[in-house]
């Protein structure tokens, strides 16, 4: 009966060194099949499957690295780009400026041509031209022109208008 209750008894230490020893036993003829296997040149099935995801790493890494490349190349692409709109952009705003002085030089040229041929106009217009006059020296302070065509023609057009508002 002593020998059936040594048996029921465990050893806890002796179990645990029995298990450790198991599990390093096992480690070691794994190690050691691993080894045998890579020397006869053998390819499992889980190190064609690392090799696999290794290689698939690689090849993303380098798309990786082409696409990098290519979203530099359109950046670029995009700011040169970007700067030639702007470029075009402030061509066509100085076109526009240069066509509305232009325009206005015209009309103010135009009317003290009328005036001095001796035709007669109302003060609203005389207002209009006096208000497009205004514009003119705006757009000019603004755009870093300079006046010299038409000032003695808008003296004129007032010496014009003060001789009419002394006539009525």
């Amino acid at each position: 009966m002593d020998a059936i209750k040594e048996l029921t008894q465990i050893n806890y230490g002796t179990l645990i060194i029995a298990i450790c020893t198991i599990l390093l036993a096992f480690k070691f003829m794994w190690t050691l099949f691993d080894w045998f296997v890579k020397l006869l040149g053998l390819e499992t099935r889980s190190m064609r499957q690392k090799r696999e995801e290794h290689e698939l790493l690689i090849v993303t890494v380098q798309n990786l690295k082409e696409l990098q490349k290519k979203q530099e190349e359109d950046v670029k692409q995009s700011i040169q780009h970007d700067k030639r709109i702007k470029d075009d952009i402030k061509n066509l705003s100085n076109m526009f400026v240069d066509l509305e002085i232009q325009d206005i030089r015209w009309n103010i040229l135009n009317f003290c041509s009328d005036l001095s041929n001796g035709k007669n106009f109302s003060n609203e217009y005389y207002d209009y031209v006096f208000k497009l006059y205004d514009k003119y020296e705006k757009m000019l302070r603004e755009n870093g022109l300079t006046n010299g065509l038409i000032e003695q023609s808008i003296s004129y057009i007032q010496e014009k208008y003060h001789d009419s508002l002394n006539m009525r």
